[in-house]
Parts: structure tokens; C-alpha cells; sequence
């Protein structure tokens, strides 16, 4: 009797053990899938931090390009509107020189090469001259300087005389026109 009494002692015992055993793996596979899903999660994490990082570097190169090229354009801008007056003061010269010498002038030939040859090479670097006598006044373009009284009604609101010319600098004025508008 003794011995049928362990056995009835061992049995649920087993029984329990075997329950356990069972509960055991099921549990390890539950704690094995919420790290595995976890693991997921930050691998998703860490992928969007991953390309926001890189759009980030994206966004900053292309930022850093754009100001290097400013920054180029901006110091060809300078050295661009200190020669300005150099090809104001060659243009007075050769009306001063076509006025008291005559356009057969050999001084007239001289000052226009010169003024021809910066002119073309500030042409190259993007320079432009607006485009101002006969156009009608464009605040965006010209700075009226004076008025004058025209006959023709057709004349009335354009630029009658062009007193200093404008200029544009890759699409951008650098210089206004300075006019005379009719009235």
C-alpha cells in the first residue's frame, strides 16, 4: 500500500511537472515573439532615423553648395559693379571725343576698342545692358531722373533720354537705369 501511495503521490507530481513543461516553451515562445517584434520595431526605428539622417546630410550639402555659389556670385557681383563706372566714364569720353574730334577720330577708334573689350568681357561674365531709350518707364527697370514735356502723345510715358545706363547681372539688376521720361 505504501508503495501504490507514492505512486498516487508521484503521479500528480509528474502531472504537474508535465503541466509546467508545457507552460514553459509556450512561455519562452511568447518572451521569444515580443523580442522578436520588438526587435522589429527598432529595426524600423532605427531605419527611419537612418533616412531622415541622410535627408538631413542631403538637404545640408545642397544648402552648403548653394551658399559657396552665392558667395562666388556675390564677390563677381562686387568687382562687377566697381567696374561700372569705368564704362560709364569710357562712354562720356567717346561723345566728348566725337563732339570736339569727329567720329573719324583716331582717339574715338582707341577709347571705343577699350570699351569694346571690357564690355565684352563683363558680357561674358553675365553682365547686361537694359535696354531703356524708346521703352516705356518701368519702375522695376528705370529711376526717372526728370521729366520732359513731348508733343507726340505716343511719346508720353517712355523713356525720352537715357541718362546713365542700367545693368543687369545674370538676371538680377545691379544698376538702374537712370532716365528722362516724357510727360
Amino acid at each position: 500500500m505504501f508503495k501504490n501511495k507514492k505512486e498516487k503521490v508521484k503521479e500528480p507530481v509528474e502531472e504537474v511537472q508535465q503541466e509546467e513543461a508545457v507552460e514553459q516553451p509556450v512561455n519562452e515562445c511568447d518572451e521569444l515573439r515580443k523580442e522578436v517584434e520588438g526587435l522589429k520595431a527598432q529595426v524600423e526605428q532605427d531605419k527611419d532615423d537612418y533616412l531622415r539622417l541622410r535627408a538631413d546630410f542631403e538637404n545640408f550639402r545642397r544648402h552648403a553648395s548653394e551658399d559657396r555659389l552665392k558667395l562666388i556670385t556675390n564677390a563677381s557681383a562686387d568687382l562687377i559693379k566697381g567696374m561700372l563706372p569705368v564704362l560709364d566714364d569710357c562712354e562720356r569720353a567717346m561723345k566728348m571725343i566725337a563732339d570736339t574730334q569727329g567720329e573719324d577720330s583716331p582717339a574715338l577708334e582707341g577709347v571705343k576698342m577699350i570699351y569694346n573689350k571690357l564690355f565684352e568681357y563683363l558680357k561674358s561674365r553675365g553682365l547686361a545692358l537694359i535696354e531703356a531709350k524708346g521703352e516705356p518707364f518701368d519702375t522695376d527697370k528705370h529711376e526717372a531722373v526728370a521729366q520732359f514735356p513731348v508733343q507726340d502723345e505716343a511719346e508720353k510715358g517712355k523713356v525720352f533720354d537715357v541718362a546713365q545706363n542700367g545693368y543687369t547681372l545674370h538676371g538680377e539688376i545691379i544698376r538702374y537705369a537712370k532716365v528722362v521720361v516724357g510727360i
